[in-house]
């Protein structure tokens, strides 16, 4: 009966494997193939000329019962397709970013800054191909944009600058790193806007908004910032990988949620100090950071312009009422760049953001992967190479669970000493599984043998697994890292395929319809099965046929699941296999009991004869 459920178990836990294997990777994956697929079609689609935007001032979002609503989050989009991006940004006057980490430009149309590409981060791994684009304006294929101002209390009727509106630089020359720059607008009615733009050297824009009121009245206005996004971007769709907004608002947890739930709930409402704010994509994000002292009324939010989605994240500070003679000003940040560990913690140190290092989705092993990366970074700055590094670490793991390891394989060198006598006990009781059961737990306790103490160190290492995975999967260092031959990005699956001869064939079997997305089987998978079959092969082969038959077959499956992995994680799987029955070995060769690796292998081709 033991025997059944034993068996049972590792079926069920075998489907159970391969069922959540298939859901929140297999089918994710495809998913981003067909997206992406019908991405390219409908980017062939959309060069047909565009028709002119219709006149007037942008449509607002209806108004919500409190205080006034943020600004409405685009101009009107055009009837037709939209036009290029570069034909976009030809269309309104610009002041450029130059820095060595951003290039872009900001619109003096709206004041918006919504042009931006990260110049030291490419689309692929060849250098020569084109840079990542963050932002991108309002009416281009894919607009994403910040923007900031003042908007009016509820009953008032300033003329506060909008979408629509042309400010003029002070001065000239681009915006880089101690340079920044000014721009003024006079809306008519004796208020004088001033809005001034610094950026570092990496991805923080420093914004300062004033409004000189020369006129003979108090107003009263509202300081806002706004991050807009048209259109449902492509996602991975991983259930591991958050993709979406993101924020931390004072001692709550971090929020974070997905496209499709903002659309269902159309707003969500937050009121705190020491906030921070804005949308993330895999390896980049546009992030609004108040002072952490600053009192916001933030939103996420969903809406439509027409017939396309629209999200945005967006803030009001306290109303200021600026007597006449007086100034008002508000003090804005925007992080719009690569989510580098180095880059965020910094930010967080130096401005004392309320765990700003949440930006970069570290999962529910947090306190796991975050000092696996930082540890494995460490060593790459003294190797310079993060394959090599994650070989180091997975040493340097191998040494702090060595206790347990050991404890664990003396157990299972114990069992095997024993097994001649758990066979006989197992032949004696045969027909009484209770006295089995019985005889064979004080055949365990008379011998010191703990059953269960083979699965302890696959257990303890399940999280590290999983936050060795979340580094190499969501950390934009691991990102084109190379290692040696043919492995040029870690986070991306090994490259070759057996079922093309390794590229021999000149056809992708991946684009078989239905089974292409099985048919991914590189070098460095086909290692790591050999490793795992090999720890299976050093063990006595199990007595139940059931059972051999699932062990059995495990690295096969296994070296297919794993297959679509990060490289990195396959050779880090690879690597600890091999570690492992080199330790295993050595533990049960110092415990006298025989190695069956080699018997095992020479059974699988040497046909036993058969007693009559």
């Amino acid at each position: 009966m033991n025997d059944n459920k034993n068996t049972i178990l590792a079926i069920v836990l075998s489907a159970i494997v391969l069922i959540v294997w298939q859901y929140f990777y297999a089918m994710p994956q495809e998913k981003v193939r067909q997206e992406q697929l019908q991405a390219q079609q409908q980017l062939a689609q959309k060069q047909s000329p565009p028709t002119p935007a219709a006149p007037g001032q942008p449509a607002a979002t209806p108004a919500l019962p409190g205080p006034p609503q943020v600004p409405g989050q685009a101009s009107p989009p055009s009837v037709g397709a939209p036009i290029t991006r570069a034909a976009v940004l030809a269309t309104s006057p610009r002041v450029p970013i130059a820095t060595e980490s951003l290039q872009g430009s900001i619109s003096l149309k709206g004041g918006r800054i919504d042009d931006l590409a990260l110049v030291k981060f490419r689309e692929k791994v060849d250098p020569k191909s084109p840079p990542i684009v963050l932002l991108s304006p309002s009416g281009s294929p894919e607009p994403f944009y910040a923007e900031f101002g003042w908007t009016n209390a509820a009953s008032g009727n300033v003329a506060v600058p909008n979408a629509e509106t042309v400010w003029t630089q002070t001065g000239s020359g681009a915006l880089s790193v101690g340079h920044p720059v000014t721009l003024t607008f006079n809306n008519g009615q004796g208020i004088d806007f001033r809005r001034t733009i610094a950026v570092d050297d990496k991805y923080l824009f420093t914004v300062k908004d004033e409004a000189v009121n020369k006129s003979d009245k108090p107003v009263a206005l509202y300081p806002f910032a706004l991050i807009s996004r048209h259109g449902t971007p492509t996602t991975l769709g991983y259930y591991i990988l958050h993709e979406g907004m993101i924020g931390k608002f004072g001692d709550k947890s971090s929020e974070e949620v997905t496209y499709s739930s903002i659309e269902d709930k159309k707003v969500l409402k937050f009121d705190a100090t020491n906030a921070w704010l804005g949308i993330t994509d895999k390896y980049w994000a546009a992030v609004l950071l108040p002072k952490i002292d600053a009192h916001v009324l933030a939103n996420f939010r969903a809406d439509k312009l027409g017939t396309l989605k629209t999200y945005q994240t967006d803030y009001l500070l306290d109303i200021q009422t600026i007597a006449p003679g007086a100034t008002g000003s508000a003090d804005a940040r925007l992080f719009a760049g690569a989510k580098e560990v180095r880059v965020v913690n910094d930010y967080e140190s130096k401005f004392k953001l309320n765990h700003f290092d949440l930006l970069i989705d570290w999962g529910w092993f947090y306190f796991i992967t975050k000092p696996l990366f930082l540890l494995m970074d460490y060593i790459f700055h003294l190797v310079g190479n993060f394959g090599v590094a994650i070989l180091i670490v997975t040493v340097l793991i191998k040494i702090a669970f060595f206790p347990l390891a050991n404890k664990s394989y003396a157990s299972m060198a114990k069992m095997k000493a024993v097994q001649p006598q758990m066979l006989a006990l197992r032949e004696n009781f045969k027909d009484d599984k209770a006295k089995q059961q019985q005889a064979l737990m004080e055949l365990y306790k008379k011998e010191k043998i703990n059953p269960l103490a083979g699965c302890l160190p696959i257990v303890v290492q399940i999280p590290v697994f999983f936050s060795l995975y979340k580094v190499l999967f969501v950390t934009i260092e691991m990102r084109h890292a190379p290692f040696f031959g043919w492995i040029h990005d870690l986070s991306a699956p090994d490259p070759t395929n057996l079922f093309n001869l390794f590229g021999l064939l000149p056809f992708d079997p991946m684009l078989i319809p239905v089974f292409g997305a099985f048919l991914q089987l590189g070098i460095w998978p086909l290692i790591m099965g050999v490793t795992m079959w090999a720890q299976m092969k050093l063990n006595p082969a199990p007595p139940d046929p059931t059972q051999k038959m699932i062990f059995d077959w495990m690295p096969l499956i296994f070296t297919f699941m794993l297959a679509s992995f990060p490289a990195g994680l396959v050779i880090y799987w690879a690597w600890n296999n091999s570690l492992s029955v080199a330790q295993q070995s050595y533990i049960m060769r110092k415990h006298g009991t025989k190695i069956e690796l080699i018997d095992n292998i020479k059974a699988m081709f040497v046909k036993k004869k058969t007693e009559s």
